[in-house]
């Protein structure tokens, strides 16, 4: 075959598939260039998910008549001015995303710079322009695309609905609006406001986007290493979802969904979540624009750092200083979510009248059978009003379903899930016991033998040494069982056959190239399980205050290791509103 140069037209729409996937790459594309313009309001409207109309307008610094034009050529741009592509600040910089767009839609920009006497306006259609011609408009500049993929109709056929369009392109605006908050932005489809947000902190962008469950329950996070600093706020690990969705990631301002930066993520709260479980956080990482290459991605959603474990570090160090600062610190969304369970003003129904009636009102039990609340006297403990204020988590009053503490405040009371508090007390010790030199180990009188199919032996067997450095010793007891002769000392009695079958199934999961510092929380989490206050266990007063207190002085105690609260705090306010009090 001839070897020929293809069309300019061809060119540009073989462009455009890199770089205008949908019409929300097609938006993304413009806001940035709005946002480099340096706009402090960008207003866009989309029709039919913006495969039929998109209209980006913004106050900013506009166009003059030549540069109109030449904006619309490709590899034509202002934001490179010394062509050093190592030092790029700005956000979109490829100068292909208007040729791009004008080579599959209808497109016109109108434009005013600051002074000028008027407007000029451009036209194009399928990558055919126009000359410029005066026109009416304020400062800054208006992008009108019509008709999207109209000349790659191949293209269309891969779009989704309108609706499904429209989502996309509120997820591009709200990640750009996140990064920049001193901006005002606002998105509509042409009938209805779908995104309206007001300049303002930081926070507060995060707020009007991730909901108020996220601003109440925010870590600060800030770090910095070398040239690298890393800001935003991540959540407690009891606000958690069961997908990624909530994690946004910027670099230089830059939203991106980078690997690297979801894998420290990953690590920072593995001893804090299960691995189905997802925490809530925005993080901005400000980098050296010689230290990143921006220029990897036809869409930029992909960065290349030139230290990869530099950057690794600085996140998953800031995340697990933040996680410490947090304290025993839980969710509040946990006492909302029992609160909301409950529905004042409704009268108790008579029972056996059908389906439908509510859980909350069972037969009266048999007092003699009933299991009872184990109530605390007040001589047990310090009891008065003082101490309440003085302790976070109050002083115990019950134990219910010899499974939770009652605990009252000065403001309120706080309901404790007694195993899964002690799993985490009980983790954190074994790990501050490795940090100091090892964990103690008692002498089983009689090893606990435990069968299992081979292969789980040989997978216990090879974390020998490493089993042995958090306190159990363990060896080969013929071809189907291992022999535990040593358990850590500071779990006391605990379920050695039911912790050996959890470790085995872990050890199959993890992979043998899993090194212990990168599973040790997962190690000292299953310990604990096995060897923490079980549910069923009565308490007097001085071990409930005891384990109270224990939470009160150790990080993370608000939430197991799977991410679960351990306990939930009912403010007197909120307990005043069930009866209609407040």
């Amino acid at each position: 075959m001839t070897i020929r140069r293809l069309p300019e037209t061809l060119v540009n729409r073989i462009a455009a598939g890199e770089v205008v996937e949908r019409p929300a790459s097609a938006v993304k594309e413009l806001v940035e260039n709005a946002i480099d313009a340096g706009a402090t309001r960008i207003d866009v409207v989309v029709r039919d998910g913006g495969q039929t109309a998109i209209t980006v307008t913004d106050n900013g610094r506009g166009m003059t008549r030549d540069e109109i034009g030449l904006a619309l050529e490709r590899h034509a741009t202002s934001k490179l001015p010394d062509d050093d592509l190592e030092t790029i600040s700005t956000l979109g910089f490829r100068g292909e995303a208007l040729p791009s767009i004008a080579a599959v839609a209808r497109l016109t920009i109108t434009s005013r710079p600051e002074g000028a006497a008027e407007a000029w306006a451009i036209t194009v259609e399928g990558g055919k322009s126009h000359a410029p011609e005066p026109a009416a408009h304020p400062q800054g500049t208006r992008v009108d695309v019509r008709d999207l993929f109209y000349a790659t109709p191949a293209r269309l056929k891969f779009m989704k609905t309108a609706r499904t369009e429209q989502n996309h392109v509120v997820e591009a605006m709200q990640r750009l609006a996140m990064a920049h908050p001193k901006i005002a932005f606002s998105l509509s489809d042409g009938t209805r406001r779908l995104l309206k947000l007001g300049a303002g902190d930081r926070l507060e962008r995060l707020s009007a986007i991730m909901g108020r469950e996220f601003r109440n329950n925010a870590m600060k996070i800030y770090a910095e290493r070398e040239d690298l600093r890393l800001t935003g706020f991540a959540g407690v690990p009891t606000l958690n979802r069961g997908n990624a969705q909530m994690q946004f990631l910027f670099v230089n301002g830059r939203p991106v969904r980078d690997r690297l930066l979801l894998g420290a993520v990953r690590g920072a709260y593995r001893e804090f979540l299960a691995s189905d479980r997802h925490p809530l956080l925005a993080l901005f990482l400000d980098v050296p624009t010689g230290s990143v290459d921006v220029n990897v991605h036809p869409a930029k959603t992909e960065v290349r750092f030139r230290d990869q474990g530099v950057v690794r570090g600085l996140i998953v160090g800031a995340l697990k200083h933040a996680l410490a600062e947090a304290g025993h610190r839980a969710s509040t969304t946990v006492a909302g979510q029992a609160l909301g369970a409950f529905r004042p003003g409704a009268s108790p129904l008579p029972m056996g009248r059908g389906p439908g009636v509510s859980d909350l009102y069972a037969p009266l039990p048999d007092l003699d059978t009933a299991p009872m609340a184990r109530p605390v006297d007040a001589g047990d403990d310090i009891a008065d009003g003082a101490a309440q204020a003085d302790y976070p988590l109050g002083v115990a009053r019950a134990q219910v379903h010899a499974t939770y503490v009652i605990a009252q405040t000065a403001d309120g009371l706080v309901i404790v899930d007694q195993h899964a508090a002690h799993e985490r007390l009980t983790q954190e010790k074994i790990k501050k016991a490795m940090s100091n030199g090892g964990v103690h180990r008692q002498l089983l009188l009689i090893p606990e033998v435990v069968e299992l199919d081979e292969p789980a032996v040989d997978r216990i067997m090879a974390r020998a040494d490493d089993l042995a450095k958090l306190g159990l010793a363990v060896e080969a007891f013929g071809p189907g069982a291992v022999a535990v002769r040593e358990t850590p000392a500071l779990l006391g009695e605990m379920d050695v056959q039911g912790l050996i079958r959890d470790l085995a199934d872990d050890l199959a999961e993890w992979g043998e190239a899993v090194a212990l510092d990168e599973c040790i929380g997962d190690f000292c989490a299953a310990m604990a399980c096995h060897g923490s206050i079980r549910a069923g266990r009565k308490l007097n007063a001085e071990e409930m205050n005891r384990l109270l207190r224990d939470m009160e002085a150790t990080s993370h105690s608000g939430q197991c290791s799977h991410g679960r609260p351990t306990y939930v705090e009912l403010k007197l306010a909120d307990i005043e509103k069930l009866f209609g009090r407040r």
